[in-house]
């Protein structure tokens, strides 16, 4: 198996991974407009945590950079990858508050957006909403923002992986 990942090129390797997310960001449009589950404000966070992920991946393959280029977007990675890992354990935490601590339901996003300064917005994204403590779709009795985290950390994974790769 080792010989096998040694053959492979760094370029193939960050096209998988920008594959893997697109087919996570897929999955995420399937379960908004075909099963229904309207994402909260740290979905939609993690969402673009994902998408810049994804971007970096697809970037590091298009340009397939040397050594020291790959370690650099390798590293740009696991940083997003670990503020993606704050935000889904934020949501995990969020979710598995007692009924009586979890947070009001603030604004919309759309509301927000149109009438709070962007500082606010982001803060109350952040925080949470109640919104955000709906357990929605599970697989395998875990949740969406469960699911991300292991994504997160995979993701991150990998991509160091690949930025420290022999050859």
């Amino acid at each position: 198996m080792l010989k096998y990942w040694d053959s492979m090129s760094k370029r193939w390797l960050y096209l998988a991974g920008a594959l893997v997310v697109g087919a996570l960001f897929c999955s995420a449009l399937y379960l908004q407009y075909v099963l229904r589950q309207e994402p909260c404000p740290l979905c939609m966070i993690q969402r673009v945590i994902f998408i810049v992920i994804g971007v970096l991946f697809f970037i590091a393959a298009l340009f397939n950079a040397g050594r020291v280029g790959s370690r650099i977007y390798s590293a740009l990675i696991a940083l997003f990858a670990a503020g993606g890992i704050a935000v889904a354990g934020r949501h995990i935490w969020i979710q598995h508050l007692p009924k009586d601590q979890i947070p009001a339901c603030g604004p919309g996003l759309d509301f927000m957006l149109k009438h709070f300064p962007m500082s606010d917005v982001l803060q109350e994204l952040m925080h949470g909403s109640g919104e955000c403590a709906a357990k929605g779709w599970t697989f395998l009795t875990l949740g969406i923002p469960e699911w991300s985290l292991i994504w997160y950390i995979l993701l991150g994974v990998f991509a160091l992986f690949v930025g420290w790769k022999k050859r």
